[in-house]
């Protein structure tokens, strides 16, 4: 065991934890700009392909098919074999994957690709939240989370901006290979940089006994099979179950929906997109801070999560109207708020694992929500195709997105409603 004897001038905890919030802030925004990218391209692809609506419906839902499955998965060898090496493999998978969209030539080969790609992403939440666990205190998980996830937006506001500019330069075919360059420089960067608090030289003793303020886990391994029928992991679970349909959504059909609704085309709707998602970083920022805050003032982690929840349900309830609005600027500024609203209610769920379980068994809680949450996902993505081919209008998808957050909070107090730690005695 090497000294960690702390200097008598040291006044500080240390901060090196939050270069590992770095990182996954960086792998979550190429995470996302190889997601985001079919939908960004869809009017291209639609036009070049000859897809319709089903057509597009059928590629995303097998995206969020390997994404269930992969979920689940990645959930239990992530708890298995740690963080660093679980996100290094999913990385190369999912990047190898979204290269492969730039070599296919029609549904059944851009299916393919997206299921390459969707088995490799679901291992990037099971990673980056089983890591902000070794690396955070309960007091900062939340906060923790909300920045990496503000990735996702990061990502989301790049990928217009970025990728209309490389297809007009080049064509769809030449984005894909090149964004794909971005995961394999971050893969060398998690590997060279990326230990347990543990075993990484450059954590002081301070900030090591910070990390580990809270109460130490059980070191006995929780089977699958007892993460499974525990009511916390359902409470989770169906909180993802409702609301990750709502993210799909707006990903795949969000700029679709501008570039027909405000007669956009690829040079223009680049810029109300991104604003949108420079918007909703406010939120995953926000949401994480403002349990965090609560936490620290001294409400209980349970009050502190369900408050910050029911603020960010108020938050979305607005999209009801987002069809009404005639005003490009203004629907930008109702589905950002939406889109605010979600990320800081999903900062928080994504905490609970944590809240709850020990650590050697917040990758499996993970995975079981992500897929069930990718289910979800599955079933808006066949819905939503079937409700634009047949009424062509999206006040039916708007009213859904705007009850979803009050429903999956409710799930959430029925089972766990006191969040407390479950008895792994």
């Amino acid at each position: 065991m090497r000294d960690r004897s702390v200097g008598g001038g040291e006044t500080s905890p240390g901060r090196y934890r939050w270069v590992i919030v770095a990182l996954l802030f960086a792998a979550t925004a190429i995470n996302y700009i190889d997601r985001q990218m079919l939908g960004v391209l869809k009017p291209t692809l639609q036009a070049d392909m000859g897809w319709n609506e089903a057509a597009f419906a059928r590629i995303v839902f097998w995206f969020q098919f390997a994404y269930a499955v992969g979920y689940v998965t990645f959930g239990r060898v992530v708890d298995r074999v740690g963080a660093r090496l679980g996100y290094l493999v999913a990385i190369v998978i999912w990047t190898l994957s979204h290269m492969a969209h730039g070599l296919a030539g029609s549904v059944g080969q851009f299916a393919l690709a997206r299921v390459g790609l969707g088995i490799g992403e679901s291992g990037s939440f099971p990673a980056g939240i089983k890591a902000v666990t070794e690396w955070f205190p309960q007091r900062e998980r939340a906060f923790a989370i909300g920045l990496f996830n503000a990735g996702s937006n990061v990502g989301a506001i790049i990928t217009p901006l970025l990728v209309p500019a490389i297809v007009l330069l080049f064509d769809w075919r030449m984005a894909f290979f090149l964004t794909g360059g971005f995961g394999l420089v971050w893969a060398a960067a998690w590997w060279a940089i990326y230990r347990s608090p543990d075993d990484n030289k450059s954590v002081s003793a301070r900030e090591l006994d910070y990390i580990r303020q809270d109460l130490p886990d059980s070191s006995a391994q929780m089977p699958w099979g007892s993460v499974l029928v525990r009511r916390e992991t359902w409470a989770y679970a169906l909180g993802k179950f409702f609301i990750d349909p709502i993210w799909w959504f707006f990903l795949f059909w969000l700029p679709g929906y501008l570039f027909e609704r405000y007669q956009l085309d690829l040079k223009s709707f680049g810029l109300p997109l991104a604003a949108i998602y420079l918007i909703s970083d406010f939120g995953s920022v926000g949401g994480g801070w403002f349990s965090s805050r609560l936490i620290r003032a001294g409400l209980s982690v349970n009050l502190a999560r369900k408050l910050t929840m029911l603020v960010s349900a108020g938050m979305v309830a607005p999209i009801w109207f987002a069809q009404d609005v005639s005003n490009l600027w203004g629907a930008v500024l109702l589905i950002g708020l939406a889109a605010a609203g979600h990320q800081a209610f999903s900062a928080n769920l994504m905490t609970l694992p944590s809240d709850l379980f020990p650590q050697n068994a917040v990758g499996s809680v993970v995975g079981i929500g992500g897929t069930l949450g990718a289910i979800g996902g599955m079933g808006m993505a066949l819905f939503t195709g079937h409700i634009l081919e047949t009424t062509h209008g999206y006040a039916l998808l708007f009213a859904i997105c705007a009850s979803a957050y009050f429903v999956a909070l409710v799930a959430i107090q029925l089972l766990s409603p006191r969040l407390a730690r479950v008895d792994t005695a």
